[in-house]
């Protein structure tokens, strides 16, 4: 999932996240209606725990899906299940040591992406370290239980990623609340907008939601 930065127009694409999956099949029909709806950049696809091999066949079970519309498919997976999967890339929460390594068996066929990032210096060394991609928004990932697996301000996300979008060259992700989120992420330039359970649960369904979503991102695109 590249982001172009060739012109100060390049507008912001949607990324999708799936919710944790046990068998794909169950989730495979409102992916395609996702998917269909318009043109999203890349799926981070998030899984049950299981033993290698089921991953490695639920991650090949949603591949044709995702590469099949021009989507790259990134998934939470340890980086050898990833490369025998023919996953695009995975997406890990930060840590230098975990970082290092995945760079150094991916890089350059395939993508590592990065989240839980608890501070600017965090995102500053991921990218340092070779990350594809910086993520911001995530659940909090913290010492503190009252805290551990919250949501961050999303005023705070915004902020972050608009920081981010103006001093560097390493694409950065930021993580919507609700559909709406979509339009303050694309106003402060983020190279992309991902959104998960609002897609999923929409009224409307998955294909109204990214609809919803494209529109507004388009809105917000310089012309």
């Amino acid at each position: 999932m590249p982001a172009d930065r060739s012109t100060d127009a390049a507008p912001t694409q949607l990324v999708l996240v799936t919710p944790i999956l046990g068998d794909p099949a169950s989730f495979a029909a409102s992916l395609e209606t996702a998917l269909a709806a318009g043109p999203v950049a890349a799926v981070i696809a998030r899984f049950e725990a299981c033993d290698d091999r089921t991953l490695v066949n639920r991650i090949k079970a949603l591949a044709p899906l995702v590469q099949g519309r021009g989507a790259a498919l990134m998934v939470e997976a340890p980086v050898e299940v990833a490369a025998r999967a023919g996953a695009d890339g995975i997406h890990l929460t930060y840590a230098p040591e975990a970082l290092s390594d995945a760079v150094s068996r991916l890089a350059p066929q395939r993508m590592v992406g990065v989240g839980g990032l608890r501070s600017r210096d965090d995102a500053m060394a991921a990218g340092e370290a070779g990350a594809d991609y910086v993520m911001f928004g995530e659940p909090i990932v913290s010492r503190h239980a009252e805290k551990n697996g919250q949501m961050p301000p999303f005023a705070a996300v915004v902020e972050r990623v608009g920081w981010w979008a103006e001093l560097f060259e390493v694409p950065v992700v930021g993580l919507a609340q609700d559909i709406d989120g979509v339009a303050a992420l694309a106003r402060v330039r983020a190279d992309f907008a991902a959104i998960g359970e609002p897609v999923w649960s929409h009224d409307g369904g998955p294909a109204a939601a990214v609809t919803a979503a494209l529109a507004l991102i388009a809105a917000e695109t310089p012309a």
